[in-house]
C-alpha cells in the first residue's frame, strides 16, 4: 500500500472504527427489519451509504482532532510520534483531508434521504466540536460519546425516515460506553492535560474517582442495552449477547485499577472492539434466526 496513504489511515485511527461500526449495523438491520412487510428498500445501495457515512464522518472527526491538537500531541511523550508532530502529515494537509471527509459525508447523506441531509451538519458540529471541549470542560468525554452514539440512529434513519425508540436506546447505550472507556484511556495523560490546563473527568476527580465515574457510566450502558432487548423485538440470542457484552464491560474495569494503569490499552482497544462486534453479530443473528 502506498506510504502516503498507510500515513493517512494512521493518522485517523482507522481501526477505531470497530467501536462504533457494529452499532451501526444494528441500527441498519434493525431498521430493514422494521419495514412493513412488501416494503420497498434498495438495501445495497443503502448498506453502502451508511458504511461511507460512518466512515468519512469518522474520519472527519479524527483528522480534525489530530490537526487541532498538533501542539499538545508534540509535547505529550505518548503522542509526540504522531504523523503531524514527526512531520509526516502537514497541518494544511490534515485540515484539507478534514474537509474532505466532511463533504464526502454530507455528500451520502444527500443521497440517503432528506432527513439525513439536514441533520448532517448538526451531526458534523458535534463530531468535529468534540476537539475543542477538552480545554474547557471536564465532560468533554461524554461529547465523545453523543459522536459516536450517532451511529445506531442515524442508520435507522437511513432505512426508514424516521426515530424509533428502540435505536435511540442503542444510541444512549454508545454514549455510555463511550464516554466510560474514553475516561479510562484518557487516564494515560492526567499528569500531561493537568500541566497544559486540559480538562477530563481523571484532572477533575483524580484516578480513583474517575475510574468510579466510569463504572457508573458502563453500568447505566448495559442497563440501556437491556431497555432496548425489552422493548425490541428480541428473544433469547439477544440476551445472550446482552450478557456476554456485559461480562467484557465488567473485564474491562477489572483489567484498570487506580495503582495499576498498565492495561489501559488492553481495556481500551481489544475489549471494546470484542464487545462491539460480539453483541452486534448476536444482536443480527437475533433479527434474523427469531
Amino acid at each position: 500500500m502506498n506510504t502516503g496513504v498507510v500515513n493517512y489511515f494512521k493518522l485517523i485511527k482507522f481501526s477505531h472504527t470497530v467501536f462504533a461500526m457494529p452499532f451501526a449495523l444494528i441500527g441498519f438491520f434493525l431498521g430493514i427489519q422494521s419495514l412493513a412487510p412488501g416494503a420497498s428498500v434498495e438495501e445495497i445501495r443503502l448498506f453502502v451509504l451508511v458504511i461511507a457515512c460512518m466512515v468519512f464522518a469518522r474520519s472527519a472527526a479524527m483528522a480534525f482532532n489530530r490537526y487541532l491538537d498538533r501542539y499538545f500531541d508534540a509535547l505529550n511523550p505518548r503522542t509526540a510520534q504522531r504523523e503531524i508532530p514527526v512531520g509526516v502529515i502537514k497541518p494544511r494537509q490534515a485540515l484539507a483531508f478534514t474537509v474532505g471527509m466532511s463533504v464526502l459525508f454530507v455528500s451520502c447523506a444527500w443521497l440517503i434521504n432528506t432527513l439525513c441531509f439536514f441533520l448532517s451538519p448538526l451531526a458534523l458540529l458535534i463530531i468535529l466540536g468534540y476537539s475543542y471541549t477538552k480545554r474547557f470542560t471536564p465532560l468533554c468525554h461524554m461529547v465523545l460519546g453523543a459522536g459516536l452514539s450517532l451511529a445506531p440512529i442515524g442508520a435507522y434513519l437511513a432505512v426508514t425516515g424516521q426515530f424509533a425508540m428502540v435505536p435511540l436506546f442503542f444510541s444512549f447505550a454508545v454514549l455510555t460506553w463511550v464516554s466510560g472507556f474514553d475516561i479510562i484511556y484518557s487516564l494515560q495523560d492526567e499528569t500531561f492535560d493537568r500541566s497544559q490546563d486540559l480538562y477530563s473527568i481523571p484532572v477533575w476527580l483524580g484516578t480513583k474517582k474517575a475510574l468510579g465515574v466510569s463504572r457508573v457510566l458502563h453500568s447505566a450502558s448495559f442497563i440501556l442495552i437491556g431497555l432496548a432487548g425489552w422493548y425490541g423485538p428480541f428473544g433469547w440470542i439477544y440476551w445472550g449477547g446482552a450478557l456476554l457484552y456485559g461480562g467484557l464491560l465488567i473485564y474491562q474495569q477489572w483489567l484498570v485499577s487506580p495503582d495499576d494503569l498498565n492495561r489501559v490499552n488492553l481495556a481500551f482497544m481489544t475489549v471494546n472492539g470484542i464487545a462491539s462486534i460480539l453483541f452486534s453479530v448476536f444482536v443480527i443473528a437475533d433479527l434474523y434466526i427469531q
